[in-house]
């Protein structure tokens, strides 16, 4: 092992690097690692090398390079050694350069009829070949057109269609909601009338009403019976607020409707959701009689 050698081994054991670890820093083989620290130049590809290979091993383990190559300069392979080698080698190129030139020289006419009949033959091909293929692309692209415009005409006159369809569908529409509208304008309002009262006694009249549902609401306790014209009750007893507080019956098949109420003043009256007034005042008379008339016939 050189005195250079030693140096590098222990700086780089000091630093605690592997020659492993020390080739990943410095991108230099092991082998050629090895032969530096050994001494052993010829393993390198020149001195030129063999030097570089030394400055960055010296980098790599913290030595300055300049001062080993002044320090251990008997050791190490001194560049210009390589300089007879690459003379040597710049006259051999230029030998066979000026060699090739003459050959260069001598097959030029060759290669210029070899272009020339190239050129020709693929004037030949273009003509006949791109030119043909271009012709006929223009052909399919003015048939497509015309397939394009057929179908664009066919579309118009299928959205101009559905546009009709869409405006009667619309009309008819329109027709229909105004002649609900005419129905129900037609359709009288239900009317109740007071035909009579006498004392306790009061009997109104249901106009223009498709059916005949009678509710009894009591607002806080009351005692009532429903009753039809025949004289059968529906329902009898109390009604209370927070309880029982309602009753409704259907009387759509029925003439009239009986009711005796005995506390008028906490007993509403609705004829189809309609609340009618009492005719007599309740504070007249508590306990009222009422009939109410179902006319079935619309004016």
């Amino acid at each position: 092992m050189s005195e250079l050698g030693n140096r590098l081994k222990e700086a780089r054991t000091a630093k605690g690097l592997s020659l492993e670890e020390l080739q990943e820093i410095t991108k230099i083989q092991t082998r050629y690692l090895i032969g530096i620290e050994e001494g052993n130049y010829s393993l390198m590809p020149g001195s030129f090398y063999a030097r570089a290979f030394i400055k960055q091993y010296a980098e790599a383990v913290d030595l300055s390079p300049e001062e080993l190559f002044e320090e251990y300069k008997g050791e190490i392979p001194a560049s210009l050694n390589d300089d007879i080698p690459e003379k040597l080698s710049r006259v051999t190129t230029k030998k066979a350069m000026e060699k090739g030139n003459s050959k260069f020289w001598d097959i030029l006419p060759t290669i210029f009829i070899s272009i020339l009949v190239v050129g020709i033959i693929f004037l030949v091909w273009y003509f006949f070949f791109v030119k043909g293929s271009e012709t006929d692309t223009t052909s399919n692209n003015n048939e497509k057109n015309s397939a394009v415009y057929e179908e664009s005409d066919k579309l118009k006159e299928a959205e101009t269609e559905e546009k009709n369809e869409a405006a009667k569908e619309e009309k008819n529409a329109k027709e229909e909601t105004a002649a609900k509208e005419e129905e129900k304008e037609e359709t009288p309002k239900q009317e109740i009338s007071v035909e009579s009262k006498q004392g306790k006694n009061t009997v109104y009249e249901v106009k223009n009403a498709e059916q005949f549902k009678l509710k009894l609401v009591s607002t806080g306790e009351t005692w009532v019976n429903i009753k039809n014209g025949k004289g059968y009750s529906f329902f009898q007893g109390i009604l209370k607020k927070g309880e029982t507080d309602s009753k409704t019956v259907d009387l759509s098949k029925e003439e009239e409707a009986v009711l005796v109420i005995g506390n008028s003043t906490a007993t509403d009256i609705y004829v189809n959701d309609e609340k009618i007034d009492y005719a007599v005042s309740p504070s007249k008379y508590v306990r009222q009689d009422i009939t109410i008339r179902y006319n079935k016939e619309k004016e």
